[in-house]
């Protein structure tokens, strides 16, 4: 019975090639869920990558927040305008997530850092073997205070000025470099010899 009513649905139409993005993205803007599944799994590592780098050890916050950017791209996608790539688009629209989500939190009274995670740096595993610098290096810039975090991850990793650091978080141009200057003198004092 069930299979007599699924054979009498129309046949959605064929999605286009997995490598043409800009198509995928048409589809998508015009409604079509299966190619916002394409476009989600492809970029999904990305934007839930920056997302953890900027709001911190915040793991299923982060988790969250890479939900809400990517409602957010279904909600705008009928408006993108193909004026950079989509991954641009869409990378942005995550790191302005993170921001959001700093400035929100800058609101409500919390604790600047993390001190647990700064006494896991350098320890040794349940194997008895000192974790890779690279797991160190991300416990240690996950620990930093929000502020001199985002800064380090926008301008270090993301690669942006200070002048639009300054802009997106609300502070002075020199404030961002003196969050930066801190905020590597904190993670060269974490890190201590291995660095």
């Amino acid at each position: 019975m069930l299979t007599a009513v699924i054979d009498t649905l129309p046949e959605a139409p064929a999605l286009p090639e997995v490598d043409d993005e800009r198509a995928l993205v048409g589809c998508a803007a015009r409604g079509d869920a299966r190619a916002f599944e394409v476009l989600y799994r492809r970029h999904a590592g990305r934007v839930h990558g920056v997302i953890v780098r900027l709001v911190g050890a915040h793991g299923a916050r982060a988790e969250d927040l890479t939900q809400e950017a990517f409602v957010r791209a279904w909600q705008a996608l009928p408006a993108f305008r193909f004026e950079s790539a989509f991954s641009t688009w869409l990378h942005r629209l995550g790191v302005n997530t993170a921001l959001m989500e700093l400035r929100s939190r800058r609101s409500r009274p919390q604790d600047e850092g993390d001190d647990d995670a700064v006494e896991l740096v350098g320890s040794a595993d349940s194997a008895g073997h000192v974790t890779a610098l690279s797991m160190d290096l991300e416990r240690a810039v996950a620990s930093l205070p929000p502020r001199a975090r985002a800064v380090l991850v926008l301008y270090d990793v993301e690669g942006w000025k200070h002048e639009e650091i300054a802009a997106e978080l609300g502070m002075a141009v020199g404030s961002s470099k003196a969050q930066l200057h801190r905020a590597r003198g904190l993670l060269r004092a974490r890190l201590g010899a291995q660095a």
